[in-house]
């Protein structure tokens, strides 16, 4: 069976990710600020190290896939730790276990989101791309949290394509799925926020399928994603969020 680091494996999409995993026989390694293996926060450098350096030890064979699924949405007053969390705390776990993944010729799993092309800030996208995190976080306190969550998620989908080449010539598949309205704790809070209430309500009301996501629905796809059955899947964004894009971008590509 495999090896799988995991981020965010506490709750919502990231429970139901490692759940799978785990009943399929593998051994998954969870870092969160609660109910995980290896407790701490990522949404700083320090944090982020320490989960390198606890991942390194627990996997030090090698990893068959690292998903990375920390993250907090718009209703974070402090749109800053959106950046450093959603964004940063991603690719710095890439970036610091890209070895161990060439090893086994793992797989990595990005969450993005369906949001990732609505944000309406570019220089805060190419702050994060930038790997400029001083600025990423001062330009975060200046946007909505709806565009500091969507411009997260957009950098992630763009580094992944951005580094996927190189990824793969070193044997790494690494693709970025795009979940719709999920339901989660992290959505029940934002559906719950006095500012994104109703909008939430609307949103959740359009979906094409006529009903909103469940974790399950997530885990099925990564499961995928990461199985041999999906072996020629590589620097794919894979939208999953019941015809949600094709409705409102549907002559996007």
């Amino acid at each position: 069976m495999g090896s799988y680091a995991m981020t965010g494996g506490a709750t919502g999409i990231g429970a139901a990710i490692k759940q799978s995993l785990r009943n399929a026989g593998h051994n998954v390694v969870v870092a969160d600020i609660k109910d995980a293996d290896i407790l701490g926060d990522l949404s700083n450098p320090e944090g982020r190290e320490k989960a390198i350096a606890a991942f390194r030890e627990h996997c030090a064979d090698g990893l068959d896939g690292l998903i990375t699924c920390a993250g907090v949405a718009q209703q974070m007053k402090d749109h800053a730790i959106i950046a450093s969390l959603n964004y940063f705390g991603s690719i710095a776990m890439v970036e610091g276990l890209e070895d161990l993944l060439a090893k086994n010729n793992g797989n990595v799993v990005l969450i993005s989101s369906n949001s990732a092309p609505m944000c309406g800030s570019p220089d805060f996208v190419d702050a994060l791309l930038g790997n400029d995190e001083e600025l990423a976080r001062k330009l975060a306190a200046d946007i909505s949290g709806h565009d500091a969550y969507s411009g997260s998620k957009q950098a992630v989908a763009r580094w992944m394509k951005h580094n996927c080449a190189a990824l793969a010539a070193k044997g790494i598949r690494i693709n970025a799925v795009a979940p719709g309205y999920i339901e989660t704790p992290m959505t029940q809070a934002v559906a719950d926020d006095p500012e994104y209430g109703d909008a939430i309500k609307q949103f959740v009301a359009s979906i094409p399928l006529g009903r909103p996501g469940q974790p399950e629905d997530i885990a099925n796809l990564v499961d995928f994603v990461l199985s041999d059955k999906g072996s020629f899947i590589c620097g794919a964004l894979l939208y999953i969020d019941g015809g949600h894009d094709a409705m409102m971008r549907n002559d996007a590509f």
